[in-house]
């Protein structure tokens, strides 16, 4: 699911940022993919921490410090993980409601720390493909 959503979001990402803030159900379609990408994302670390006995994360930001506090991932790329989390809340939640600018900005390292987020896992499961 984690990558189907990352894979929508590429498609229907318009070629430029006016395109992009000029089609509200561009970015309705790519909110709701980075949402339910990132939402992914945090079910597979509440997983694992849960079937290894790890305890449970009070946010979404804890459960990736989790994952690299036991060597799944970097201290850094749980850091970028907790930022993505944090459009995710924005998006959720419509704090003060969504800045089409803002997005745009943040979708390109977002999906480059889900790719590797999936690459992660990936080798954690012993499943590079």
């Amino acid at each position: 699911m984690l990558r189907e959503h990352a894979a929508r979001i590429r498609r229907r990402h318009p070629p430029t940022r006016e395109a992009f803030e000029a089609n509200v159900d561009v970015q309705d379609a790519i909110a709701l993919s980075f949402l339910v990408a990132v939402q992914e994302a945090n079910d597979i670390a509440l997983h694992l921490a849960a079937d290894e006995g790890w305890g449970l994360p009070s946010s979404y930001a804890e459960a990736f410090d989790l994952l690299a506090r036991n060597h799944i991932l970097t201290p850094e790329h749980a850091r970028e993980l907790a930022a993505v989390a944090s459009v995710r809340n924005r998006i959720a939640h419509g704090y003060a409601s969504i800045d089409p600018g803002r997005l745009w900005a943040e979708l390109p390292a977002g999906l480059e720390a889900l790719d590797r987020y999936v690459e992660a896992i990936a080798r954690l499961a012993g499943d590079e493909s």
